[in-house]
């Protein structure tokens, strides 16, 4: 059973994260001993209040049949057979001894009343799926991952999404797809080869007005992106959710919750990952449009801007578009959710955790296995590598970033004082691109070094663990 962030996909930065865990069947006499069988089968488990069943994951790449189901807060757990034949059968009415007589008629293999209550005990009522015996709400247990959207708001919301997507689905189209796709292809081979990209860009990189029309328009783009998911949710038989925004790593982020794709298939979910790019390509053949009735070389600049915005959506590296795509293509929900399990398995036999067994990458199938070996041998050490530069050179990048910082500051004030408006509105986004990303990575940084002390205090001892925990400031967990 697996606890997942709900499918999000970010303009500048959610398929859900994970850690495979499979669950096995519970032998008889797993239960706890604390009561007698017959109070075991007449208790009558009640469903957690919003809980909506999404059925089996449709192209898995698992060995074994994987289920969906999500909660109310809009987390989505992953199931196994088991599991998601136990959840179905407590509808709040049937007492144990009668969920178990379904779950065996399901499953194929005798389910006691014991089992059941083994199941709910240890994984459902854990996971929220299922109340406590005496009803209380209990906190609910959510990922916490480092490169996950973090300080979400809404910016639209779902019904309104919705009513947008349904009036913009015709755009998905087979005939109208190939349409727009012919004209971007057309449209690039006259920029890039007759008409030339440099001579835009440099027009508008020594005008601060258009600079800031470009940044405009590409801002634009980017919210169109996010219709496009939104869209081809819809088009796909999903209802997406709301339009929001946060932040991903260092930068501001939209993202548009498509978390019911789920319920549809394969061809569905790489229609909704794609269909952020393909509406970035719609705005630049409406750029382009723009372009052809004024002659505004600044139409052109924003169409290269956007190029680039659909470029960095498509690398799979981290929780863009072109991540989601790969997680749909191999099978596998998330990618990242699979690095620990995938690591233990290329360790020899010998080196292997005993507990691990039931988490390695054998439990997918053969071509998802290769897939996502691959791409975790890639993403590593990029990452990795990444991650050391930076942290390294951080110190020499806060010194650098305060310097500059302060230069453009004057230039502000020197800018307002002369009335030179646009130009001050440049000089302050340019403090604004400076200190995002340093905040960021001193956040980053701190977050890292708080996880590995917490790790640390785990292996250590607990007087050692109770000491670092004190250094901290904080406290000693078990």
């Amino acid at each position: 059973m697996t606890v997942v962030e709900p499918q999000t996909h970010n303009t500048t930065g959610n398929k859900p994260a994970e850690r495979a865990e499979t669950v096995p069947y519970a032998p008889q006499g797993a239960a706890p001993e604390t009561e007698s069988t017959a109070a075991t089968a007449a208790r009558v488990p009640q469903p957690a209040a919003g809980t909506e069943l999404f059925g089996e994951y449709q192209g898995s790449g698992y060995a074994e049949p994987r289920y969906l189901v999500r909660r109310a807060d809009g987390q989505v757990i992953q199931l196994t057979a088991l599991l998601n034949l136990t959840l179905r059968a407590i509808d709040g009415t049937a007492d144990q001894s009668t969920i178990a007589q379904r779950v065996t008629a399901g499953f194929g293999r005798e389910v006691t009343a014991e089992n059941v209550a083994y199941l709910i005990e240890h994984k459902l009522q854990p996971a929220g799926l299922v109340l406590p015996e005496d009803g209380a709400a209990t906190p609910l247990p959510r990922t916490d991952l480092l490169l996950a959207l973090r300080g979400r708001c809404t910016l639209v919301r779902p019904p309104m999404v919705r009513f947008l997507a349904r009036m913009l689905a015709w755009i998905h189209r087979p005939l109208i797809v190939a349409a727009v796709l012919l004209g971007v292809v057309v449209l690039d081979v006259w920029l890039f080869a007759v008409h030339g990209a440099a001579g835009p860009l440099v027009s508008v990189l020594t005008r601060p007005t258009l600079m800031l029309a470009v940044l405009g328009l590409g801002i634009g783009s980017m919210v169109f992106h996010e219709f496009g998911h939104a869209s081809a949710c819809h088009y796909s038989g999903a209802r997406p959710g709301r339009i929001g925004c946060g932040i991903f790593l260092v930068w501001p982020s939209m993202y548009t919750d498509v978390t019911d794709v789920y319920r549809v298939g394969r061809a569905g979910r790489l229609r909704t990952d794609l269909g952020g790019v393909y509406f970035n390509t719609v705005f630049i053949l409406a750029l382009a449009g723009c372009y052809a009735l004024t002659g505004q070389p600044v139409y052109l600049a924003a169409i290269l801007f956007v190029h680039f915005e659909i470029i960095d959506q498509l690398l799979p590296i981290l929780r863009f578009d072109g991540y989601f795509l790969l997680a749909d293509i191999v099978g596998v929900p998330d990618l990242f959710g699979r690095v620990g399990p995938i690591l233990r398995d290329l360790l020899p036999t010998r080196l292997r955790p005993r507990s691990s067994a039931a988490q390695l990458p054998t439990a997918l199938r053969r071509g998802a296995r290769v897939g996502a070996t691959t791409w975790v041998l890639v993403t590593l050490p990029l990452l990795g590598g990444e991650m050391v530069w930076m942290f390294w050179h951080l110190p020499s990048l806060i010194r650098t970033t305060a310097h500059s910082i302060s230069v453009f500051a004057l230039a502000v004030f020197h800018d307002c004082v002369h009335h030179l408006w646009a130009q001050a509105g440049v000089d302050a986004l340019a403090i604004a691109l400076l200190a995002i990303p340093v905040i960021g990575l001193s956040w980053l940084s701190w977050r890292i070094l708080t996880r590995l002390l917490r790790l640390a205090a785990r292996r250590m001892s607990p007087p050692l663990a109770l000491a670092l925990a004190a250094a901290r400031g904080g406290r000693h967990r078990r």
